[in-house]
């Protein structure tokens, strides 16, 4: 009960609604379940919220493990007293726990223990206690040559090194000295000698500083990354002016010759062990840090990317473009399937430009294809304008952001759909069926390369992949699969499936053909009664005998809707064709102890719109005609362009001269922005105007300022997925938050 109290006063939450969240994740429910299905237990919690109770019940369970074995290990060192075991269960993080744990952990042979060896405790104690006596005739009675301690000098060394140790473990210093690091600390960045012209991309951090607090993640991962591949030294700097007569304040009690002696273990302690020791943990505290906020960026820029509006079905014609090499071609139906492919050479001179034009028009009008996809890598502007030349009617024409097709025509997964193809037919089918819906065929890619994010290979891969999973859930889940047309991919991340239940589906399809409702699922091998209910308002499945086996109406839910029918003496289906009947329907009627007024509304919306698909409808777009490359660019040109990443420092957007333009922070627009997703999303289509071309650096700077409300976001759109809330990205305020609570 304890930790739920915590967290519900973290996250300005009840306890009930904390306690029924955790309850329902412990009993296996998922976050999009609990989401869109248990609102009358949670308060109508967003996944965010459920999503942060989780992650912070999980940092509290740790936090509980290592507090039992922390006490084990004080135990059988015959160590543990009532004063000490009640610290450790009071302690509230983890370092505050490694503090108290520190004098007792088992360690190496350090130059204390030695000086403990030689029986050099009590002088320590006596000088730590800084009493009006003589402190060589104290020293002397401790002299013994035996045990190495030939001198008066000797002894007090090692009782000093004794001093050290404890003023560097005690938990108090430790605190107040992370305090001061966290809140005057700077990160010092300097290019390794002799390393100036091949480290030419970390040039802003040759010779740099930066408030610890006030570096954004973006510059920390930089200056990790450069030290990382040893092109930079970088440093936590403090002074020690800010620190020592901090120290001084809990150990110097006079100033005696004891008091002297104490000052010198002071400097020696805090030089040699404590410093050290602190901006060991400084660093990993940052880097901690940092990688959460790059991990929410790539995340949002995940989403966004998943949640991209498809095509939808159509017959299509899709080229993976090249030079020398010649443009593999392919045909897809309407449900993505491969007809018949080829390769074209529109680059290859003259005959070969003949060729491909009649190639071209023979499958387009063989086929009757809708919509050409060309992906957006080497000579895709070129062969764009060569098919945009043929002035073909009725065809839409797209470029299609290629990251990650080719990663996908080398898998297993790609193997296994296509094992009589080689890998260029697989890249062209992945192009085309990404512009169908980018949905579907993203998932079959690991999300780290499919082209958004910047630090996503330097960040902990275990909460980026956590994260990434989590998003790709939570998309797959807000939009629905058809049971008979899903993948294997995108069916294991529906609620409560999984991969080896998505592929029992799957079987089950091929040998019994398509499901014809929902409850038929329950005949699919292991999938037992909870996987159903987590799963089954997921799926949908057109012209299924049900009418709201097509819609996100929950099973369980479905007698509720056929009673509302039966009080208005119609069909269920007459509750979907016909908005007359359905505000007929009285809500609060069947208001019950499990179903509240958010569910009663979640079904109205889904008889308004069974199966709405949330993504926005598809909008063609153009590059500007002859702006090609990054030689055709001139400033102040103004040009269309496609946003591709966001980071914590801008976005950057694709204007079709295969380098991406970099809209930074100050340009997205003519007012403060302290975070780019406030003002933009990936695949958004955006006006730029090119500021700055540095051919030579592969550079282009591009600003919004002029154009801030081109193709604005629809009213009530959040960018952030399903939270409704956009969090400012602020190092500062995390790190001045973690020291608050040291003080």
């Amino acid at each position: 009960m304890l930790h739920e109290i915590i967290i519900s006063k973290e996250l300005a939450l009840t306890s009930k609604q904390v306690s029924t969240t955790i309850g329902l994740l412990d009993e296996g429910a998922t976050i999009p379940f609990i989401s869109r299905y248990r609102k009358e237990l949670t308060g109508s919690l967003d996944e965010v919220q459920i999503t942060s109770i989780r992650d912070r019940m999980q940092q509290l369970r740790d936090l509980d493990k290592r507090k039992d074995a922390v006490l084990k290990s004080i135990a059988d060192q015959g160590k543990l007293t009532s004063e000490l075991e009640a610290q450790v269960k009071s302690a509230e993080t983890m370092s505050a726990l490694e503090d108290i744990y520190l004098p007792y952990k088992p360690k190496r042979k350090t130059r204390a223990s030695a000086a403990r060896e030689k029986g050099l405790q009590p002088l320590a104690d006596f000088l730590l206690a800084q009493n009006l006596m003589e402190i060589n005739d104290q020293a002397k009675n401790f002299i013994d040559v035996e045990k190495g301690v030939s001198s008066v000098e000797d002894a007090l060394a090692g009782s000093r090194d004794i001093i050290a140790e404890t003023i560097a473990e005690d938990a108090e210093v430790r605190a107040r000295t992370r305090r001061v690091f966290l809140e005057k600390g700077t990160f010092v960045s300097r290019v390794v000698p002799g390393k100036e012209e091949s480290a030419l991309k970390y040039k802003d951090y040759y010779e740099w500083s930066e408030s610890l607090k006030d570096a954004p993640s973006h510059r920390v991962l930089a200056m990790r990354r450069g030290e990382k591949e040893e092109f930079l030294y970088l440093d936590i700097e403090v002074s020690e002016e800010s620190i020592l007569p901090l120290i001084d304040s809990i150990y110097i009690h006079g100033t005696n010759e004891a008091a002297k002696q104490v000052r010198l273990a002071i400097i020696d302690g805090y030089k040699r062990l404590l410093k050290p020791s602190m901006e060991t943990e400084i660093r990993v505290l940052t880097r901690q840090k940092a990688d959460e906020e790059a991990i929410k960026v790539f995340a949002d820029n995940v989403r966004q990317l998943l949640l991209a509006a498809p095509l939808g079905q159509r017959r299509l014609l899709a080229i993976d473009p090249g030079f020398r090499t010649g443009c593999k071609t392919v045909v897809l139906d309407a449900q993505g399937n491969l007809l018949e492919n080829t390769a074209i050479f529109p680059h290859t001179g003259a005959g070969g430009a003949v060729e491909a034009e009649k190639t071209v028009k023979h499958l387009v009008s063989k086929y009757d294809i809708e919509a050409i996809a060309i992906g957006n890598g080497t000579a895709g502007r070129e062969t764009e304008d060569f098919v945009r030349k043929l002035d073909l009617q009725n065809v839409t024409l797209v470029m299609v952001n290629e990251s990650g097709a080719s990663i996908y025509s080398a898998s297993e997964t790609a193997r296994e759909e296509f094992p009589d193809y080689d890998i260029t037919v697989r890249g062209a089918v992945s192009i085309g069926r990404r512009l169908m819906d980018p949905l579907a065929e993203l998932v079959k890619i690991d999300p780290k390369s499919i082209g958004v994010g910047q630090y996503q290979h330097d960040v902990d891969q275990n909460k980026l992949q956590t994260a990434l999973d989590d998003t790709v859930m939570s998309c797959v889940n807000a939009v629905g699969v058809e049971l008979n047309t899903a993948s294997k991919q995108i069916l294991s991340y529906i609620s409560g499936l999984g991969p080896a239940l998505a592929q029992q589906i799957v079987n089950y399809r091929k040998e019994n053909g398509p499901f014809s409702s929902r409850r038929e699922l329950k005949k699919v091998p292991r999938l037992g009664d909870k996987a159903f209910e987590q799963a089954a308002g997921f799926l949908r499945i057109r012209n299924a005998s049900h009418p709201l086996d097509a819609s996100a109406v929950h099973p369980e839910r479905y007698g509720l809707v056929e009673q509302m029918a039966k009080d208005l003496g119609v069909e269920v289906s007459d509750l979907i064709k016909d908005e007359k009947v359905r505000k007929q329907i009285n809500l609060k009627a069947y208001i019950t102890d499990e179903v509240g007024l958010p569910t009663l509304n979640d079904i109205l919306m889904e008889l308004a719109k069974p199966g709405l698909d949330p993504r926005e409808q598809f909008e063609a777009f153009s590059f500007t005609e002859g702006v090609n490359s990054i030689a055709d660019l001139r400033t102040g040109m103004k040009l269309p362009g496609i946003v591709t990443n966001i980071t914590n420092f801008g976005a950057f957007v694709d204007i079709g001269v295969h380098q991406d333009g970099l809209v930074h922070l100050s340009q997205l627009s003519n007012r403060f922005v302290s975070n780019p997703h406030e003002i933009v999303k990936v695949q958004q289509h955006v006006m730029v105007t090119v500021t700055e071309v540095d051919a030579k650096r592969n550079r282009i700077g591009l600003s919004m300022k002029t154009t801030e409300k081109v193709l604005p976001r629809k009213k009530n759109e959040n960018p952030r997925g399903n939270s409704g809330k956009t969090q400012e990205i602020d190092m500062g305020a995390k790190l001045a938050a973690l020291a608050s609570k040291f003080k």
